[in-house]
């Protein structure tokens, strides 16, 4: 393997091993790819994906914008799911990225969209 997908992957269990998602504040985790970015609301006692949402949406691909601004758009749109399950609070999960572009686009779109963390 790549030596930046190992580095990753051992930044990404360090984070794992200090965060957890309950029920009442589930993970955000969020993965990017070269092209898309997807994000979940996770509760890692259950072991259950709550919502997800990525720019594959056809909401979110229908519009023609920079990586960023889709990536944005992703997080406001789990923000509205989760608020229709009644979710306010959550955990971020870079994943092991940077916190910064596409990671921050998506934080930054679910805190407008209400979620807090």
């Amino acid at each position: 393997m790549d030596a930046k997908v190992i580095r990753r992957q051992k930044i990404r269990y360090n984070i794992r091993k200090t965060i957890s998602g309950t029920a009442q504040r589930p993970r955000l985790s969020v993965f990017r790819s070269n092209k898309d970015t997807y994000a979940q609301l996770i509760d890692d006692e259950n072991g259950a994906t709550l919502a997800s949402a990525s720019t594959k949406d056809k909401d979110i691909s229908a519009q023609k914008s920079p990586k960023v601004i889709l990536s944005s758009l992703v997080g406001k749109t789990i923000a509205t799911k989760a608020a229709a399950l009644g979710i306010s609070s959550v955990v971020f999960d870079r994943g092991g990225y940077l916190y910064h572009g596409r990671v921050k686009a998506v934080a930054d779109g679910a805190r407008e969209g209400g979620l807090q963390f």
